[in-house]
């Protein structure tokens, strides 16, 4: 068989993905339970600075939000405060920014997910230019949608969009991050989503993606399993830090 295929449709563990890796910023898991009976979403965040890493999740009703760790130490609100999960009638937002919203916005007026981002770009934070991830998990057609927003040149002038699209495969999750690896500044990710694998037990693949990441720039983690049947979902919040009351 030709070597190139086996690489197209090798599936990984998220731990062979990121374990070693000092940073890959933000990430996204979208995918389905081997049984085939569950939507599966994380979404992680990691710190490099004080500010990114005053952060804690909280849960809102069905919904996630971030709220900073010591309001005291808060430099910029704007681009750490937000809801990184929203649930939409029949489906799931998930993103690493404000964009969330926008997705929610667009499809309550009957617009698309690729509609929503295609008025949204990368985050201002120059000289990194982090980029925007997103996903939106339909339950009614068991599919799911991916997209990175990033610069398209050195200096943020211009936005490139990619969008993703994705029959939900038992057992088969994609995988999608704001970085490579560490750096100055931070070089942005590359290529398609990874495919890796989904265990049935929730609490295994929240275990496998918080002990592979960075002890030292890991933050927080988010995952939930939901019924395609029923609607009904279970979930699993890890803070590096304590909420602060």
């Amino acid at each position: 068989m030709n070597q190139n295929m086996l690489d197209t449709y090798q599936i990984s563990n998220i731990s062979d993905l990121i374990s070693g890796n000092p940073y890959v910023g933000r990430g996204i898991i979208s995918g389905m339970t081997p049984d085939g009976k569950k939507a599966v979403s994380a979404y992680f965040i990691m710190g490099r600075s004080v500010n990114s890493r005053n952060r804690v999740f909280v849960e809102d009703g069905e919904d996630l939000m971030i709220k900073p760790y010591d309001e005291s130490k808060v430099e910029d609100p704007s681009l750490i405060i937000y809801y990184p999960l929203r649930m939409i009638p029949h489906g799931m937002i998930v993103t690493n920014g404000d964009q969330t919203d926008t997705i929610r916005d667009f499809t309550a007026r009957g617009q698309s997910f690729i509609d929503a981002l295609r008025t949204r770009e990368f985050e201002p934070d120059f000289p990194n230019l982090t980029p925007r991830i997103s996903s939106e998990l339909d339950f009614d057609q068991s599919s799911y949608s991916m997209s990175i927003l990033k610069s398209g040149d050195p200096d943020g002038k211009t936005c490139s969009r990619y969008f993703f699209e994705y029959a939900m495969q038992p057992g088969l999750g994609h995988f999608i991050h704001t970085y490579e690896t560490d750096g100055d500044p931070i070089p942005t990710f590359i290529g398609e989503p990874d495919r890796v694998n989904i265990s049935q037990d929730i609490d295994d693949l929240t275990a496998e993606i918080w002990d592979s990441l960075d002890y030292y720039n890991k933050i927080s983690l988010y995952v939930r399993y939901v019924d395609l049947e029923i609607g009904s979902f279970e979930s699993r919040l890890i803070n590096k830090y304590k909420q602060n009351k």
